[in-house]
């Protein structure tokens, strides 16, 4: 794990690599917003399904090898391996804070 990383966004990928989805949730506001995949998922009870159908169903675990901030995000990058076709992809995720949890989450290819 990459050192020195914001706490919400810490403990997101710690819970990530124990396939926690409890874990997984907590870090986030109660209203935050996920763009996955051309999808856009909002609040607690939203994310816990797109949790459930995009990284539990398919053991993906994110592995962060690299970190930058852009402005008020903070961006990771790195591969992702799971049950899925073409794993390991190498994924970006953009992180927004606020209020010491994640607000919002943008992954991309």
């Amino acid at each position: 794990m990459i050192a020195d990383l914001p706490k919400p966004i810490a403990d997101y990928v710690a819970a990530n690599a124990r396939l926690d989805l409890a874990g997984m949730l907590h870090p986030f506001a109660p209203d935050a917003v996920v763009k996955d995949d051309g999808g856009r998922h909002q609040g607690h009870a939203a994310l816990r399904r797109w949790m459930l159908e995009a990284t539990i169903a398919s053991k993906a675990i994110f592995t962060p090898d690299t970190v930058r901030h852009e402005g008020d995000q903070v961006v990771l990058e790195g591969p992702t391996a799971g049950d899925f076709k073409g794993s390991p992809l190498r994924f970006t995720l953009r992180f927004t804070l606020g209020d010491d949890a994640i607000r919002a989450l943008e992954i991309s290819l």
